[in-house]
Parts: C-alpha cells; sequence; structure tokens
C-alpha cells in the first residue's frame, strides 16, 4: 500500500460522483487542491446524503440501515495538518473497503461542541452546547470532540471498523490500513442499537423489554416510523446560502442525539386504541394506523383533541413544527439496549438546531394543558409518559470535502 505521504501528495482527477477534494486543512497547507486517488466506490460529497442507497417499500418509504453505532470521540492531539491528514487518510480507508449502501457501509464524522470550543469557533459555529428542554427531564448534557456514526444492515461491518480504526493492528476485511482514528482520537463512550422488522423482539431479555412486542415491529413502541411524508428532504436539512455569513459550513447539517429510556410495561399494558391515541391522535383508530401508507396526515386539531378527548397525540403535536407542509428535522433514531435497558438513541439532523429545539417544544405539549385537567406535563399528552431523556450532546457534519477538522486554520 502506498504510504500516505504519497498518497496525499498526489494530484489525480476524481470522477464527478465522488467527492471533489481532500480536506480544505490539506489544501490550504499545499496553496492548491489536494485529492486522493479514486475512491472504487462512488460516494456523495454530503456525508448526511443516505437517502438514495436505502432501501424502499412498494410506497417509497425509506427504510434505515438494520444496524448501528455511534462512537463519541475526544482527541488526544492538537488539531494540525497532520493530524487532518490521519483523519482523512482513515476515513478513505474505510470508504475504499466498503460500498456507500446499507449492505456495505454508512456513516458520517461530525464535530461536537468540545472541538469548536478547542479552536475558539464555538460561537461562529452552527452548533452550540446542548440545553435541558423539558422540565419534567433532567438530561446529562454532554459535549464531545467528534462522533463517528456508523449504519449497516451487516453488524459485523460496525464492529470490524470499530477494531480496525482504533486498535493498532487489526486490519479491515484483509485491508492493513495505512491511517487510524485511534492515533487522533480516543472513544469517550459508545451509542448502539438497531432498526427494523423483528429486531425489537429478539431483545426481550433486556430490562423493560416486554415478551409481547409484535414479531414484525420495527421499534420498540410497535409502530412503523420515519414515513416519506413525515421526513423531510436532505436539501431541506443542508446549511445553505447565508445559514453563517462566511459560509464556512454551507453542505454540511446539525446532528442532535439524546439517549431517551423508554417505559414498555406501561406502554404494552394499554389497549391498541391507546397507543394509537397517544401516538398519532385521538382521532386515529388501529385500522386508520393499519392503512397508512408514505405519510400520516393531520389537521391541526391538537387543542380541539386534548379539549374533546383529554389526550393528546405524538405525531400530532410535532407536525405542528411543519414548514410548508415539510418536516425541518431528518430523524434517523434507533432502538437500544444500552445499559441493558430499553430505549431509543433519537439521531436527528437539521440545517439548525432552532428546528430540533422547536420539535421537541412542540412535543412537550404544555400549551394544550389548559384545554383538559387530564392533560398534564406527561400524562396522556403524546409519549412524555413514557419516556425520559438521559443525555444530549451536539455536533456539526460538514461535508465530505472538509470532514478534516473543519473551520480550523493551521
Amino acid at each position: 500500500m502506498p504510504s500516505r505521504r504519497g498518497l496525499l501528495g498526489r494530484l489525480v482527477a476524481v470522477g464527478a460522483a465522488t467527492i471533489p477534494g481532500c480536506s480544505a486543512v490539506l489544501s490550504r497547507r499545499r496553496n492548491s487542491p489536494v485529492s486522493l486517488p479514486p475512491n472504487p466506490h462512488e460516494v456523495p460529497d454530503r456525508q448526511h446524503a443516505w437517502d438514495t442507497v436505502l432501501h424502499t417499500d412498494e410506497h417509497g418509504n425509506r427504510h434505515p440501515p438494520r444496524h448501528h453505532r455511534v462512537l463519541l470521540l475526544e482527541l488526544d492531539v492538537e488539531p494540525s495538518v497532520e493530524a487532518a491528514d490521519t483523519v482523512e487518510t482513515a476515513m478513505r480507508e474505510v470508504e475504499s473497503t466498503y460500498e456507500w449502501s446499507p449492505e456495505g457501509l454508512l456513516h458520517a464524522l461530525a464535530w461536537g461542541t468540545d472541538y469548536f470550543e478547542r479552536i475558539g469557533e464555538l460561537d461562529a459555529s452552527p452548533i452550540r452546547k446542548p440545553e435541558v428542554l423539558s422540565r419534567t427531564d433532567d438530561p446529562d448534557l454532554l459535549s464531545y470532540d467528534a462522533a463517528l456514526v456508523l449504519a449497516a444492515d451487516v453488524p459485523s461491518h460496525l464492529v470490524r471498523t470499530e477494531t480496525a480504526l482504533f486498535s493498532e493492528s487489526d486490519p479491515l476485511e484483509g485491508r492493513d490500513l495505512d491511517a487510524r482514528l485511534g492515533e487522533v482520537f480516543s472513544i469517550a463512550a459508545r451509542r448502539t442499537g438497531f432498526h427494523g422488522a423483528g429486531l425489537p423482539a429478539e431483545h426481550s431479555d433486556a430490562e423493560g423489554v416486554p415478551n409481547d412486542i409484535p414479531q414484525d415491529a420495527p421499534m420498540f413502541t410497535g409502530f412503523m416510523s420515519m414515513r416519506r411524508g413525515t421526513q423531510p428532504s436532505e436539501d431541506r436539512i443542508t446549511i445553505d446560502g447565508g445559514a453563517l455569513d462566511d459560509g464556512r459550513f454551507d453542505g454540511g447539517t446539525t446532528m442532535h442525539l439524546s439517549h431517551l429510556s423508554e417505559s414498555l410495561d406501561d406502554w404494552w399494558a394499554m389497549a391498541d386504541e391507546e397507543r394509537v391515541a397517544r401516538m398519532f391522535s385521538p382521532d386515529f383508530s388501529p385500522s386508520d394506523v393499519d392503512a397508512l401508507t408514505d405519510t400520516v396526515p393531520f389537521a391541526d386539531s391538537a387543542f380541539d383533541h386534548a379539549a374533546e378527548f383529554g389526550v393528546v397525540g405524538h405525531h400530532e403535536k410535532v407536525a405542528r413544527t411543519r414548514e410548508d407542509g415539510e418536516p425541518v428535522i431528518l430523524r434517523r433514531d434507533f432502538n437500544t439496549t444500552d445499559g441493558g435497558r430499553a430505549g431509543v438513541h433519537f439521531l436527528s439532523f437539521q440545517a439548525s438546531l432552532d428546528d430540533f429545539v422547536a420539535t421537541r417544544k412542540a412535543m412537550n405539549g404544555w400549551f394544550l394543558r389548559n384545554e383538559h385537567e387530564q392533560v398534564t406535563d406527561r400524562k396522556n399528552n403524546g409519549l412524555l409518559n413514557f419516556i425520559e431523556v438521559e443525555s444530549r450532546a451536539n455536533f456539526y457534519v460538514p461535508p465530505r470535502s472538509d470532514r478534516a477538522f473543519p473551520a480550523f486554520s493551521p
């Protein structure tokens, strides 16, 4: 395998379907664009651009990869051109090993609030420290230098990638790597999980996971999520044109990661109609949900429903944040049994963290408490009585062409 110095010094054309160049940090040092050899697998410049390769059903609904892992990282070295060299080369090694698909590996290297604070750019960045967003929760507010998001239908691809990138000698699918993320980062924490029919039912040995979860349920709640009409386009959640004055962060997106624990025994103790009322709306029936195809239609009737039924649904609350009929956050959340307990790692992408905050505040439903005495901060208020926020963290996901130490000036 060519040396890393040789790889980075070789100027070669990169195909239109691959990324346009190397890290901006590396290019600035050499006063000219720098490219690595063409990638054998086509990859988009947007690290968050997964939609075109995800599997779809007969209604066009995209299904996320079945297995997920998020590695939360701390920098062990100071930002530098040499460190950027290592990071970019390591990521290119992964992309050369696996195709950009659920059968191969989808991934994104995101940068956290600790990193931007470290380089003195937090105030100028599109992210900020996480905050408490509900008076009924007391989450740990976490801050990291970076996060590596991994997703695939083949669980061993996630394990092998982590092991190869953060060990000293393990190859990746037989490839001896020329650079590893472990030369730059340490793993501070890990989030693991799954999404897809049959997987929740396989985890009935975890605390709080009942035995009667349907075998075909993709999520612990039993319902399908992420219908096409409830997700924005990737264009909608990409920073573009003046989100920040200097444009340095255009082409990227912001990422929020929450860990939610779930009270599934209470959830599954309810009748089907009660679960539907709290997930969707009290004027939905189980047969209505079974008939849904590519969207979840709602009239703006949350206030009326709270007053009439004494209960309000999760979906109808968050639908109030849509702009021109389109949601504002792209959800890629997944079930988890981390810590031996049922939960969700809520992973979302949005052009501005303000969009996530607005969605969460709509989910809180505090504006509905005066409509009926049975609607409180948590009870009969969507999913709030069945979840608890354990932690929050915020990240920026740069375009692939600037993924090695974005906004850093050597």
